[in-house]
């Protein structure tokens, strides 16, 4: 009986090192759940999504927050806020930094128009990447 829990242990370890190894050969980051002290690091693909990418960095440089708290609730809100007064543009969507789903999102975002490729393909990319975290969750954006 010991034998067959040893074994068992083994492959619980063995599929957890495999995960987290198909995670970061994947550019993903494996889903945890890390303190409220931890920040999460997420490099954002800038080759991906260029027009995206300059946005974010262009906010960030002119003091727009680097680090974005998941507030998955409040995204509704805090997209109605951050877009209200600019106005829609054919052909280009209003891409927000912080995001919507970010705590630091809302009122005062700063907002670009870019392609609605790149920012659609964005921002289904960042929501694959960070599924796994829970609301309240720190993720710092990085660039490569």
């Amino acid at each position: 009986m010991k034998l067959r829990k040893l074994i068992g242990s083994l492959i619980i370890v063995a599929l957890l090192a495999l995960g987290s190894y198909w995670y970061e050969e994947n550019g993903q980051i494996p889903p945890s759940s890390p303190s409220d002290s931890e920040i999460v690091q997420l490099v954002f693909p800038s080759d991906r999504y260029p027009e995206t990418a300059k946005h974010i960095q262009d906010a960030i440089a002119n003091g727009e927050s680097a680090i974005c708290t998941i507030d998955r609730e409040q995204a509704e809100n805090n997209r109605r806020l951050s877009l209200k007064g600019v106005p829609t543009k054919k052909g280009y969507d209003r891409d927000e930094w912080p995001m919507a789903m970010c705590k630091e999102g809302g009122e005062g975002a700063d907002i670009e128009y870019i392609s609605p490729s790149d920012n659609r393909g964005a921002g289904s990319w960042v929501g694959n990447q960070l599924e796994g975290y829970a609301d309240g969750v720190r993720v710092e954006f990085l660039f490569q």
